[in-house]
């Protein structure tokens, strides 16, 4: 082709050559080319609270956050930050030098990674993991270790001798995440304790990925790793507005930690975006203050939702590993007479007009995530119902 040149050597880095298009973006394309319900990639389909789209509008409309916002985010939504960590969980920390507002949960995970990992490092992480800490972890050079979570008893759990085991004299860091995507497993008490001591133990880093935080059934409870004992000083701390308040595509996220951590990932963090989303800065640091009412109510309308959709599948064959936490359900397709969650999940739109995603994606070791599916359930009621009723099809 005229104007193209030759190269014996591919235009992809090869750190990113194992990665290409995301499923998401496949099964979403499924989707909308067969006019199925898509309850694979996680973002509602209502929006969140009106006040809190309203407080967007009114900072747009006041000028607030259309230039370039603060590089370590806007006061306002800072100090919303380090109010919601004292207030929910008694963790202070200074909004000034302890908190670092990023572009969604994505780009804190990334500007983290690449800040604080030099080539060679080992990353233990814990699989199933969202995809993009494999590529991030990739981009950064360094090396992911994952320590398998294992269905056992209704749920997948974690093996903490396996965990201990995975770590060796290379490793610079735990990559953890709770409540688990795609699981829907929420750490006990007792783990994250041992998580703890681990990290001390050893010297460790840990960077934990808390955007469900809000999202957690039952008698699940979510604790942040860095109230443990000897965290607070290792610990980045990842959390989002997306999935609490479903407004996904702001792409407001933050990271919380001690100041020498905060100011390498902002090292990092400012050859990335810069900054991003300034009015959705000041909308955020509104919804953040709301009453415990809200967050309560949106978890009782989530609990209903899983409820509905984890029925249903029960109904059409799969098993299920009934989430303590997120928005996600993860199943089981074997009971459905198939074992290979990609042809599954390629076929579903045509066999029942329903989209969900092979979690064998999120695995290094393709065989371990090969029979699992993950559907979402942050959908309207009537919408979990109408893909229920499809999905029962298959029985």
């Amino acid at each position: 082709m005229a104007g193209m040149t030759s190269t014996a050597r591919p235009y992809l880095n090869r750190r990113l050559a194992e990665f290409g298009t995301t499923i998401f973006a496949e099964m979403s394309a499924l989707a909308s080319a067969t006019g199925a319900i898509n309850l694979g990639q996680g973002f509602p389909d209502t929006d969140g609270p009106e006040e809190i789209r309203e407080a967007a509008v009114r900072a747009l409309r006041d000028g607030r956050g259309n230039q370039y916002p603060p590089g370590p985010g806007v006061p306002e939504l800072r100090q919303a930050i380090a109010a919601h960590q004292q207030h929910r969980y008694g963790l202070a920390y200074d909004p000034d030098t302890e908190v670092l507002v990023t572009a969604g949960a994505t780009e804190a995970i990334a500007a983290t990674l690449l800040a604080l990992l030099e080539p060679g490092d080992e990353v233990v992480a814990l699989e199933p993991y969202y995809d993009s800490y494999a590529a991030s972890i990739a981009m950064a050079g360094g090396r992911r270790v994952p320590v398998t979570l294992r269905p056992s008893e209704g749920r997948f759990r974690l093996d903490l001798d396996e965990l201990r085991a995975a770590v060796t004299d290379r490793t610079r860091l735990l990559l953890i995440n709770t409540p688990h995507n795609p699981t829907g497993t929420v750490l006990t008490r007792e783990e994250l304790a041992a998580i703890a001591e681990l990290a001390v133990e050893r010297d460790l880093l840990v960077v934990t990925d808390e955007v469900y935080e809000h999202l957690v059934f039952d008698d699940a409870e979510h604790l942040p790793l860095a109230g443990f004992p000897g965290m607070r000083g290792r610990t980045v701390t990842i959390g989002s507005a997306g999935k609490t308040f479903s407004f996904t595509g702001w792409k407001v996220g933050w990271i919380t930690a001690a100041p020498a951590l905060v100011s390498a990932v902002r090292s990092a963090k400012q050859f990335l975006t810069y900054v991003s989303a300034g009015p959705f800065q000041y909308a955020v640091a509104e919804a953040l203050a709301l009453p415990d009412s809200y967050f309560d109510g949106f978890r009782r309308d989530m609990l209903a939702r899983r409820d509905i959709l984890a029925t249903g599948l029960a109904e059409a064959g799969f098993e299920v590993f009934r989430p303590a936490g997120t928005y996600f359900i993860t199943t089981d397709i074997r009971p459905l007479g198939e074992k290979d969650g990609f042809a599954f999940c390629r076929a579903l739109p045509e066999r029942a007009g329903v989209v969900a995603v092979p979690n064998a994606v999120f695995y290094d070791d393709r065989e371990a995530g090969a029979p699992f599916v993950r559907f979402a359930f942050c959908k309207k009621p009537e919408v979990l119902r109408e893909a229920t009723d499809r999905l029962r099809r298959l029985v």
